[in-house]
């Protein structure tokens, strides 16, 4: 499985934010609480249900958001 194919978005739920594998916790919340100092280990015993894989695959989808080129205007 592609990391990506664990991100996924449906109307309706979280605001149609993107989530982890269907279920009510979005990448923005994984991301936080990593950018916050929770480790994965932290994370995965708050949070059962996730995996190792889902913490990498919202890691990868904020890296792909991130990728593209930064316009200025002069």
């Amino acid at each position: 499985m592609n990391l990506l194919d664990r991100i996924t978005v449906e109307p309706g739920k979280c605001g149609g934010r993107p989530c982890i594998r269907g279920q009510r916790i979005r990448v923005t919340d994984v991301l936080d609480l990593l950018s916050h100092g929770a480790s994965q280990e932290e994370i995965l015993e708050d949070y059962p249900f996730l995996e190792r894989e889902d913490i990498l695959a919202a890691i990868a989808y904020a890296s792909r958001l991130t990728d593209h080129v930064v316009l200025r205007a002069a």
